[in-house]
């Protein structure tokens, strides 16, 4: 069971941390500064048809917790389970909706996220960057999305529905999905 103060941005930094190499130092890193957390989100649209905007969905803050004090974290909405995806390479999700709304955060490959009615498109790389909002449910979309993944090697995503199928609060920045500068959350 997942508690309530679930932090899902503390584990994106353990999912894609590197372990350090026999020459490597360990530096202390500059004072991290506060920061909005944008991502791209799969959304419908006022025709109900799935639409991509760039939401920004929570303030990633410099965390007092033992053990990740010092680093960003984002408290999100709480998800009601966890799932581990490995897809296969140049694999084609094909058309779909979202089952549910709910957080997808690939830590490796890479998704192409396109749309049957309009010609926007995402390419979503695994790793810092690779969190996205997946909202096109049935009830806000006609058709959904199509999801591919191009890469020679598997994609690994972890999937995270939210209870009730609420999306959370957030202020939407544009349509279109956030560009690489928008979801840059380096220090």
């Amino acid at each position: 069971m997942i508690s309530s103060g679930f932090l899902l941005a503390s584990i994106i930094p353990l999912l894609c941390a590197a372990a350090p190499t026999p020459n490597s130092s360990l530096k202390p890193s500059p004072k991290p500064q506060p920061q909005p957390l944008n991502i791209t989100t799969i959304t419908g649209n006022a025709h109900n048809e799935s639409a991509l905007e760039c939401w920004s969905v929570a303030d990633l803050v410099v965390s007092a917790t033992p053990g990740t004090q010092g680093a960003l974290v984002a408290s999100l909405a709480e998800p009601k389970a966890l799932s581990f995806i490995n897809i296969p390479a140049k694999f084609d999700g094909g058309l779909h909706n979202a089952p549910a709304v709910q957080w997808v955060y690939f830590t490796s490959g890479k998704a192409v996220i396109t749309l049957p009615t309009l010609p926007d498109k995402a390419v979503v790389k695994g790793g810092a960057n690779g969190l996205i909002l997946a909202a096109d449910i049935p009830a806000v979309s006609k058709q959904g999305h199509t999801t591919v993944y191009p890469s020679r090697e598997p994609t690994v995503a972890v999937v995270m529905p939210l209870a009730g199928n609420k999306v959370p609060e957030h202020t939407v920045l544009h349509s279109g999905a956030c560009t690489a500068h928008e979801q840059d959350i380096s220090v």
